[in-house]
């Protein structure tokens, strides 16, 4: 991947500047010459509690639900071999495609390989299996996940990680919130609110021998965003039992 701090010779960086305003991102991305997209995520600041390794160097890596790519960018730059982004849901969405992905990975110089897969097309002998998979916020989106980690378990040779939304986090065994129409954040693909003890359940019942949590959202911040919410009508219990977790798996 060329270096995000310079346009590829003759490039124009207004002409870049309009085309990134055109799209609607959900990732800020670098382009270099001071061009990040304007994507709502924080991705960046994601990267501390996702605990990514510093160097990927020799990997195959694999991005499940890539949307703008922000992640398999990054893997590419800490010196991954070869980086396959997937996605489905978002890239046939009108309202987002996948114009975000293809303008950044053009304007990167990038050589990650982009495939339009849904999780239960994940299989070793059409895509192989690689040394790291990211699964990041797709699952609490997927209606079956228990079967969306066996696929995702069937392409891992070696280490997961996955970020996902939780619920019932006070809850002493595992389970799981329902929601059956658009209860969570509005958004009816939000289906499933898993707590942690679940999310690790699931992972060890796909065959991943250890699964380790390496991030909770603390609980002062969720208290925080707690007492935020009740100003906006929003129940505060149901609030605090909310977050976001971050497991790493291996086979």
């Amino acid at each position: 991947m060329s270096d995000p701090g310079q346009v590829e010779p003759g490039a124009d960086v207004d002409d870049l500047k309009r085309r990134v305003s055109e799209i609607r991102w959900f990732h800020s991305i670098d382009l270099g010459n001071g061009i990040i997209t304007p994507g709502r995520d924080r991705s960046a600041a994601k990267l501390k509690s996702l605990r990514l390794p510093e160097r990927m160097d020799g990997l195959t890596v694999l991005d499940i639900g890539t949307f703008d790519g922000f992640f398999a960018f990054e893997a590419e730059r800490r010196g991954a071999k070869s980086v396959l982004a997937v996605d489905s849901i978002v890239w046939d969405s009108p309202e987002h495609g996948r114009a975000g992905f293809d303008l950044a990975r053009e304007a990167l110089g990038s050589s990650v390989v982009a495939r339009h897969l849904e999780v239960d097309e994940l299989k070793p002998g059409d895509i192989g299996t690689f040394d790291l998979v990211m699964f990041l916020g797709v699952l609490y989106h997927l209606r079956d996940p228990l079967a969306a980690l066996s696929s995702v378990a069937s392409v891992t040779g070696n280490q997961l990680i996955l970020e996902t939304f939780v619920d019932l986090l006070e809850h002493p065994q595992p389970a799981a919130a329902f929601y059956a129409e658009d209860e969570l954040e509005g958004d009816p693909s939000n289906w499933w609110g898993p707590n942690v003890l679940a999310v690790v359940g699931m992972l060890r019942a796909v065959g991943f021998k250890t699964a380790d949590v390496v991030f909770v959202t603390p609980y002062v911040s969720r208290l925080a965003r707690a007492a935020k919410g009740r100003f906006h009508g929003r129940p505060f219990r149901q609030t605090l039992r909310r977050g976001r977790v971050v497991v790493h798996a291996s086979r």
